[in-house]
């Protein structure tokens, strides 16, 4: 059986999806841009910031399923510019790479829409 897992604490779904999708053991979830929980605007700020506001919403709706990001087994990330390449890595480092031995999950080179002011 299917379960929706949904929190406040990340964007709502603005369409006729889930934020996640749990079947047994397994957790499948949206997409993550760079909004505000609260007001559902787009955060506009530098990479490092957008880059940290989307794996935020992520990790709540993980959280909410009764996960950490230490379960997270893959992801895929889009970037505009692959020169945001080293300061995204960092920001993703920072939520994914917390473990020993490191275990990095498998991830595909977050889209961040709209401009950038760096």
């Amino acid at each position: 059986m299917k379960e929706q897992v949904k929190t406040t604490n990340a964007p709502a779904a603005i369409g006729p999806y889930s934020q996640a999708v749990r079947k047994g053991n397994l957790l499948f979830t949206s997409g993550q841009l760079p909004l505000d929980p609260e007001t559902g605007a787009l955060l506009e700020g530098t990479v490092e910031e957008r880059v940290r506001q989307a794996l935020s919403n992520l990790q709540a709706i993980v959280i909410e399923a009764g996960a950490t990001m230490d379960d997270v087994v893959k992801t895929t990330v889009y970037l505009a510019d692959l020169a945001d390449w080293p300061v995204a890595n960092q920001v993703y480092a920072d939520f994914l790479n917390n473990r020993f031995p490191p275990v990095v999950p498998f991830r595909s080179p977050l889209y961040l829409w709209g401009p950038l002011s760096k």
